[in-house]
Parts: structure tokens; sequence; C-alpha cells
């Protein structure tokens, strides 16, 4: 289909569509920085799901945040039409769906916003003004180019791939006050390491491993380990911890996104799956270096300055499945503490 390119003086009030992931998020805001310089003028609002939303709450992207709160408000069936109710009150004149479920553009198309731009898949082409075509050579790119390819649909070309965030001032104050609770030294830079991943045990490396790993970072360095993670991310914690010789600081399931974030811009070195907060790591150009097993780098690897990656390059790799088809991680016991310990003494 052709390009049907949309005049930026057309467009007043512009509503995005966020992806619900924080990896996702993080990989969207080239795309985000590329709709407002082709937009200077809009008034932009983007929408998301509260555990993303941090991500662009300090934007200068972005004029307004709207927050799809599918737990209450906007939770089933019904809560679909009452989100779309709630979008229309906003008069979008254009709505840019990063998010590609047709969910996304059903919501738009229910607002009764008049330009609806994204990519024609799950079934939704009918849906949109713009259907972008989603072709196998714009996915085997890195996912931050599978999001400006989007923006081709209306006819803006962009290719800066820099990832942006950022922090609240408010978050900042507060990880300097957990690190001053739990560290003698907060003025110290810390190592944190990251061991949980959402999609499945294939995209984690054994917990053991990363107990042992610490344990020699926290040898030799002599600075404090502190261990990231969600509240699903509790146990991994805790396991890791218990295992360890030297006690790390476990801040799993005990700190905002907001608050993580900025405990991670103190790091001299950030280890960590490939997750979403790899690429919170690589946006604030922190020290990086991540294990990777299931999943491609090519696509979802981090973007920072100073990263690394860490694999065990097999056949079967990347499989992109969530658990071993083999029935063990293949690839992940491949990666042994002496080969990442090695790059660590490199990068610190």
């Amino acid at each position: 289909m052709a390009i049907k390119p949309i005049k930026p003086e057309h467009i007043q009030r512009l509503l995005i569509r966020s992806t619900n992931w924080i990896g996702d998020a993080v990989m969207t805001t080239p795309a985000i920085r590329a709709i407002r310089k082709y937009f200077p003028n809009a008034h932009i609002s983007l929408l998301a799901k509260p555990w993303v939303a941090p991500v662009f709450e300090n934007s200068e992207h972005v004029d307004r945040l709207l927050v799809y709160d599918a737990e209450r408000r906007h939770k089933g069936f019904f809560g679909k039409f009452r989100l779309a109710r709630d979008l229309k009150k906003y008069h979008f004149d254009a709505a840019i769906l990063l998010q590609n479920a047709f969910e996304a553009a059903f919501i738009s198309f229910l607002a009764g916003i008049p330009f609806r731009i994204g990519y024609n898949t799950d079934a939704r082409q009918l849906l949109l003004t713009h259907p972008v075509s989603c072709t196998n050579e714009v996915k085997k790119k890195h996912q931050t180019e599978y999001y400006l390819n989007i923006l081709r649909g209306i006819g803006v070309e962009e290719d800066n791939r820099d990832l942006y965030l950022k922090l609240d001032q408010r978050d900042r104050f507060r990880a300097e006050k957990i690190l001053s609770e739990q560290h003698p030294f907060p003025g110290d830079k810390i190592i944190g390491i990251n061991p949980g991943a959402t999609y499945g045990p294939a995209k984690q490396w054994p917990l053991d491993r990363y107990a042992r790993l610490a344990d020699r970072i926290q040898a030799f360095t002599e600075r404090p380990v502190i261990i990231f993670g969600g509240p699903k991310d509790i146990n991994l914690g805790r396991y890791i911890s218990q295992r360890m010789q030297h006690r790390p600081i476990d801040l799993s399931g005990k700190t905002s996104l907001g608050e993580a974030m900025a405990l991670i811009e103190k790091c001299a070195l950030f280890i960590t799956n490939d997750s979403g907060l790899m690429h919170v790591a690589a946006a604030l150009d922190v020290p990086l270096l991540a294990v990777f097993g299931s999943t491609n780098p090519v696509t979802t690897g981090p973007l920072g300055r100073h990263s690394r990656i860490v694999r065990a390059p097999l056949e079967c790799s990347p499989c992109l499945r969530p658990e071993c088809p083999k029935g063990h991680l293949n690839c992940m016991d491949l990666i042994s503490v002496e080969r990442v310990f090695d790059v660590v003494k490199e990068m610190v």
C-alpha cells in the first residue's frame, strides 16, 4: 500500500499507544522522539499501562501521560469501551500505535480518532487508516528500528536509534536514601545484578552462578553488590543472597521502577539477563554486561555505548522459546562463571 503522508500542521492533538513491557517501552523512545520532532506543535499524549508509565513520566517529548488502568477502570471487555470513551473526550486527530495488538487498533477506532497508524498485524488492517506492512526484513532488525519503521507509514524518515530516558529527581533522592540506609559509603559506585527476566526461564542465567559471580565481584572490587528485581523476583533475590559468602544488598521487590532506574544510574557495572532493566541501563549509558540465551541480541540487544554481551552461539540459538525444547537451559549452561567474570574484570 502506498504511503499516505500526514502533514504536521493538520495534527493538533496526537495520541501514542505505548507498548506493555518496560524493555519494549524503552526501545520505543527513539520513535517517540521522532514523533515529537515531526509534530513540533502538536499536543502529544501517551497511553501506557501503569508499570511502564515511569519510563515516560519525565520525557520532554510527551505533554500528557494517560494511564491504561486494566486492573480497575479499564478492566475486562466493557473496560475497553470505557477507555475508548475516556479517550474520545480529548478529541485526538491521530493515534500512532506502537503496541501491535488488535485491541490497540480497536480502542482507537472506537474513540473516533480520524487517523490511526500502526502495523497491519493481528487482523487489524481494516481498523487502521495507515496500515504499515510488517515485513520479515523489518522483523530481523533491532526493535528500535522496528518501531521507527511504523512512522514511515506517515512519511517520517528517522534513523536516530539513541535511547532516551530522563529520571525524576525525587527518585534520585530516594535512591540516595536507600543506599545510605543499606551501605555505610553511599558515594561508592555499586555493582548491580538483575537475575530475573520475563517470558520464561530460557532467558535466565542459573541463579547459583549469579551467586558465585557476585561473591567474586565483591572480593575483587570491594564494592557492594545490589540485587535488582520486581515483586515477582523476591524469591530469586533471597535464593542468591542465601548462597553468597559476602552478603549483598537485596532490593528485589523493594523499590519502585523509578527508584530502580535511579539506582541503576549509580552502578559502575550492571549485570543482567535480557530484560527490561537491561534496556534501562543501556538508555542511561551505564556499563552493562548482558547474558543472552534464547533471545536474539541482534533484535533486542542493549544499545548502550558501554554494553557487552556474553552468549553461547549454538545452532539452535536464538530459538526465542520461553523454555529450552531440550529440557534444560543448554545455551545458558554453557556460559560459565569464569567466562562472565573475565569480562567483568575487563569492564571494571
